[in-house]
Parts: C-alpha cells; structure tokens; sequence
C-alpha cells in the first residue's frame, strides 16, 4: 500500500450480526484493496442503588435475578436472554445512567409479558414484600396491566 491518505470504498455490507459494517476498500493512488470494520463504540452504563453507590451496569446481575424468578417455570435461557437484553436496550436508549428502580421496573414489565408466577416470584424480591397482602395488591395491579394489553 501506497500510504494515500485517500480510499475510496467498494462494497459494505453488514457484519457480526449487524453489529458492524464490513467495508471493502481500495486505494486510488496504487489499486490495493484492504478490509475495515466499524463498530458502534458504546458508552458504558451507570447503575445508581438505592443508598446512592453508582456501579457499572451489569446484565449478568439481570439474567440471574431472572433465572432466580423463573425456575422451574419452563422459561429458556433464550427467553431470559431476550428479557435481559431488551431491558439493557430500553436503558441505553433512555440514556448512560439509570437507577435499581428502574431496571426492576424495566424487569417487571417483560415478566409480566412471559410468565405470572415468574413475576410474582421477582416482584416478591424486588418490592420487598412481607405479608400476603403484598401479594394480593400485586397480583391486582398484574390484572390491570394483562387486561390493559391488547389481545391477540
């Protein structure tokens, strides 16, 4: 390669699931073709608890909460994958800092969506529920949203 600062692009198509964009390319000057990639460099997410510590957001912590939840409940790793991974997106989009709240809200939400006693079972935790009423009230309030969905 001629060292040109100039190159002029050939073909692109999308790469890595479409997580990148391959890119042919060839210098003007000399003829030589050569490969790039582009990546989308994503900025890093902040989780702020509830007592005001930040951390680095961290999926894993999602997949775990979830799998806790829905034990034994026929839900695959796929589905838990997908929950997590659609509550990551929805974060990302809103910005690069979220609270615990509002990931367990985030959470809830898909849940509800894929198994009742999956998100009894989470909201149990997450809510810090410490009577049967807690129940009662939630299972009241996931009613409300299932009758609220729009029917297939």
């Amino acid at each position: 390669m001629c060292q040109a600062d100039d190159t002029k692009v050939v073909d692109s198509r999308l790469a890595s699931e479409g997580a990148a964009v391959r890119r042919r390319r060839r210098c003007p000057s000399c003829g030589h073709r050569f490969t790039t990639f582009e990546r989308v460099d994503e900025v890093p997410l902040t989780v702020v608890k509830s007592d005001g510590r930040t951390e680095p957001f961290d999926r894993a912590k999602i997949v775990k909460g979830v799998e806790a939840a829905t034990k034994s409940r026929g839900i695959s790793a796929n589905q838990i994958d997908q929950i997590a991974e659609s509550v990551e997106d929805s974060v990302r989009l809103a910005g690069s800092e979220t609270t615990t709240a509002n990931i367990g809200i985030l959470v809830l939400d898909r849940l509800g969506a894929v198994d009742e006693v999956a998100y009894l079972r989470f909201a149990s935790v997450y809510k810090n529920f410490d009577a049967a009423a807690d129940f009662h009230r939630e299972i009241e309030l996931l009613g409300k949203l299932s009758q609220g969905a729009p029917s297939e």
